[in-house]
């Protein structure tokens, strides 16, 4: 015998029960229909006063991007500003410079460079902040609560893929090249680059485990890859200060520095590397009037 709660029946046997519970649902609804019938409707929402500023549309207003340079205060020495400076490998320094070249107005970020399991790989902070990665748009992955994946930029040439580090305020991107690193070495950077923000805002970083930094005085096919410091950017006028043992044997224009279609100059400060890109007599004031005194 078919039990008493089939749903699924066939025939006119079927149809009759249907029928039937029809009927019951309809005498079950008269009484719901009418109490809410009989309730007063709910009181419209006054209308908001008309604006004469329309709201912004989402898809054009204009991204929020923290710069991603450090400004610091400048003391005034004569004709001179001075300005201390905290390396990203942690030594501190204090920099000397004509005032009219305005360093401190520039600002700075970061550069380190390192290996991770071997193979080399720069971290660099991007001028125009993280929206100069992310586009607005959403990561592949995360492989840290501070580090996500991002897709490789158009025009970017031998670069893929990009790791997007978060340290306080700062945003750092190490770009992928070649057949690129594996989950394995991303995993690993992600977990042992560590980055900490001094009082006066500067990044230090270190590492552990499978990464190694570059130090002061290192090099990869002859360009200087150990800490430094970076004034400017973009496509306008730049100085990088490279700390640099023994620089008078082994000094090189920075990557960052020598474009092609940008004329540079460099000088050796005692054990620090001068650089300077721009025009030319921005140029020549930065290679002749820079002072770099190592604390």
């Amino acid at each position: 015998m078919a039990d008493q709660f089939d749903v699924i029946e066939a025939g006119e046997r079927g149809r009759r029960r249907w029928i039937g519970l029809v009927v019951v649902l309809a005498l079950l609804l008269i009484p719901v229909v009418g109490l809410l019938a009989s309730r007063d409707p709910e009181p419209e929402p006054e209308a908001a006063p008309a604006s004469r500023t329309p709201g912004p549309i989402r898809s054009l207003t204009t991204l929020d991007n923290a710069p991603n340079i450090l400004n610091v205060p400048a003391r005034k020495k004569g004709d001179d500003e001075v300005i201390q400076v905290v390396f990203p490998h942690g030594a501190r320094a204090e920099v000397r410079y004509p005032g009219e070249l305005g360093l401190a107005a520039m600002g700075s970020r970061p550069f380190r460079a390192g290996w991770i399991d071997g193979t080399f790989r720069q971290f660099v902070a991007p001028y125009g902040g993280e929206v100069e990665i992310t586009r607005g748009g959403r990561p592949l992955r995360n492989y840290a609560s501070n580090v996500t994946l991002w897709p490789r930029q158009a025009g970017s040439g031998q670069y893929g893929q990009v790791l997007l580090f978060a340290f306080g305020p700062w945003r750092l991107a190490m770009y992928d090249r070649g057949q690129g690193l594996t989950f394995e070495q991303r995993m690993t950077v992600a977990e042992s680059l560590k980055g900490r923000v001094t009082k006066d805002g500067y990044l230090v970083l270190t590492a552990r485990g499978g990464v190694r930094l570059a130090e002061p005085g290192e090099h990869v096919q002859g360009e200087p890859v150990g800490p430094q410091l970076w004034f400017g950017g973009g496509a306008g006028q730049m100085v990088a200060l490279v700390p640099t043992p023994d620089c008078e044997q082994q000094v090189r224009t920075p990557g960052a520095i020598e474009r092609p279609g940008r004329r540079a100059e460099m000088v050796c400060r005692g054990d620090v590397l001068v650089a300077a890109t721009g025009p030319a007599p921005f140029r020549t004031k930065a290679i002749s009037g820079i002072r770099v005194t190592m604390k």
